[in-house]
């Protein structure tokens, strides 16, 4: 039996690789194609898979010239990838199931650290839904959702920045650094990183969701000056008013699918991941669904087969992509490495 190390190719062998859990309706993207927004499962996701487990690989004697032919087709695979996204920036927003199970969470950490490693400028914007829900829940403070948002009363907004910007995103941005790369947590009140205006929800725009920020101005001159050292910024999101303005002392909470598609948008980025605990975008036959313009998810969403959580996600994703983004992928967080199988 031949044996090969390979710790550091097996890393970069996930960026072509499936892992077992991981089928041909992984996630759906948006891109812009002429005037048209397309969301798509990319071409190079098929229903074959393999799985890599270990830091080794084993192969028979009888298996070497199949193994080497493997090896130089994903050779090749991952050297076009990496050299089309080197130097470029990616905003992921991290969450859901992604975030709650110990194992994911620290291969999402791996992840962020080997494409730091492979020379992609990474940025962090983390949600915490559950970790809210659980302290709201201990503290005696009712919150309710409307449209995917989070009504958000001063005493929610206090629970929730006591929550994201303390114990989740020092987690995150520890995790990273433990997994070898560079990071460092902020929130949105940093610098005056996240400005908002208050954001008003429902059909008409009329529905007053509390203390719940609207990203009007994002600082993208400390984020850069962040990605150029080679730090990943790992971003709570949690805000300010703007500067100067009659609300700027007040604290805002900011959907964090919010934060991460205006973020992106800013930055210009290559691509932005949003992790989620489904496929992608699915039917009400929970099928996923391929191609939409945005006037289907308009329609989708009026008649309720995008609904809740995924509301935010869509819009948001289709937002950046009009920012200038060149990619918005919406990414299921439940598989093992998801972040490097994009």
């Amino acid at each position: 039996m031949n044996l090969i190390t390979a710790t550091s190719i097996l890393s970069i062998l996930s960026l072509s690789s499936t892992s077992s859990a991981f089928s041909s309706s992984a996630f759906s993207s948006v891109t812009r194609t002429s005037n048209r927004l397309s969301l798509h499962r990319p071409n190079h996701y098929s229903s074959n898979h393999h799985d890599i487990t270990t830091s080794r690989l084993y192969s028979s004697n009888n298996d070497n010239d199949n193994d080497k032919s493997l090896f130089s087709t994903h050779a090749a695979t991952i050297a076009s990838s990496i050299s089309s996204l080197t130097d470029q920036t990616i905003v992921v927003k991290y969450g859901g199931n992604a975030m709650t199970s110990p194992e994911l969470s620290t291969l999402f950490c791996q992840d962020v650290a080997t494409l730091q490693k492979l020379g992609m400028r990474v940025v962090v914007v983390h949600g915490g839904g559950p970790m809210i829900n659980a302290m709201l829940d201990k503290v005696g403070v009712e919150s309710r959702f409307e449209g995917g948002m989070r009504v958000s009363t001063p005493e929610v907004v206090e629970v929730a920045s006591m929550v994201l910007c303390g114990d989740v995103n020092k987690r995150i941005s520890g995790g990273i650094v433990l997994a070898g790369g560079r990071a460092l947590g902020l929130n949105g009140r940093d610098d005056g990183l996240l400005q908002c205006t208050k954001l008003y929800g429902g059909d008409d725009g009329s529905l007053d969701l509390g203390n719940v920020g609207q990203v009007s101005v994002v600082n993208t001159e400390l984020i850069h000056q962040l990605l150029d050292v080679g730090i990943t910024p790992v971003i709570a999101p949690i805000g300010m008013g703007v500067k100067g303005a009659e609300d700027a002392a007040v604290v805002y909470n900011i959907n964090a699918d919010v934060a991460a598609g205006r973020i992106a948008g800013e930055l210009k980025a290559a691509r932005v991941l949003f992790l989620t605990d489904i496929a992608g975008v699915l039917d009400k036959n929970m099928e996923l669904l391929e191609s939409l313009t945005c006037d289907d998810i308009d329609g989708l969403i009026k008649d309720e087969t995008i609904t809740g959580g995924m509301i935010p996600k869509v819009t948001f994703a289709t937002d950046a992509v009009k920012l200038g983004v060149k990619g918005a992928f919406i990414t299921d967080g439940r598989v093992p490495h998801a972040l490097l199988n994009e």
